[in-house]
């Protein structure tokens, strides 16, 4: 019998194209007119993978997340990899937001996504849990084909890739 075909379902973040997204939102808040001296900075942590955004006020940490929205976006960095959290009152009546960077997929959503796959009933897939990502097995090609586009269409709260299809 011939040997079973398999892909990865991984989560990942391009970190040089997030830095490089960064970079060029704080040289945009410098130079923009309406941020230019509104006293907005972003940081970014990128051992830890989080945005550090403080603003005068919500409207201008909104204008600021806008910015490294689009900026992201022109990267090909998808929005659901950066989870923002409240607003955090700061010294100086400033506000303070966090935004974190999702990479690797965490234990509940592998055991959901393992469990939508089996639910679909293929035939003859088989689907393993290991670490921070999924291993996807079939003999048949054209069934993790059909793997990948059934969760393509599935919304898990961050991106997935599928990688090592062989």
């Amino acid at each position: 019998m011939a040997k079973d075909s398999s892909f990865d379902v991984v989560s990942e973040v391009d970190l040089q194209e997030v830095d490089n997204a960064w970079q060029q939102t704080r040289k945009e808040l410098v130079q923009r007119y309406d941020l230019k001296d509104s006293g907005a900075t972003l940081e970014l942590d990128k051992s830890a993978g989080r945005f550090t955004l403080q603003a005068p006020s919500e409207f201008v940490a909104g204008q600021v997340q806008d910015v490294l929205n689009t900026k992201l976006v022109r990267r090909g960095i998808d929005l659901k990899a950066l989870h923002w959290g409240q607003a955090q009152a700061a010294s100086g009546m400033t506000v303070r937001l966090f935004g974190d960077l999702v990479s690797g997929i965490s234990k509940e959503i592998a055991q959901r996504i393992n469990k939508d796959i089996r639910a679909q009933k293929y035939k003859n897939v088989k689907v393993q849990i290991e670490g921070d990502k999924l291993r996807v097995f079939s003999p048949s090609r054209d069934a993790l084909q059909e793997v990948i586009a059934f969760l393509k269409e599935q919304d898990y709260g961050q991106p997935l890739q599928y990688n090592n299809y062989r």
